[in-house]
């Protein structure tokens, strides 16, 4: 257990930041939900509109490092690849 005052102080916020990061992620996989079941449903409009919900938050938290870059590109790439696929 923290011992110094700035100790206990680095504790709380590194609890506040884990819940609110926490969060975030969660609602990232939300929105990535959102385009998968309208993917599965072969609904092009809804897919595309899912998708371009989503994209602006999960690069929001790519920027604040609370995902890794490469893994926000790569679930952006796959949804994309899926929606075109739909429209073919």
């Amino acid at each position: 257990m923290a011992n110094s005052p700035q100790a206990r102080k680095r504790a709380r916020q590194s609890e506040n930041r884990r819940k609110h990061n926490a969060s975030a992620r969660s609602m990232v996989r939300t929105y990535i939900k959102k385009v998968t079941a309208a993917i599965e449903s072969k609904d092009y409009e809804q897919a595309t509109s899912a998708y371009n919900n989503a994209v602006p938050v999960i690069d929001r938290l790519a920027d604040k490092g609370i995902i890794h870059a490469n893994k926000a590109s790569r679930h952006k790439s796959r949804m994309n690849t899926a929606i075109k696929a739909l429209k073919a």
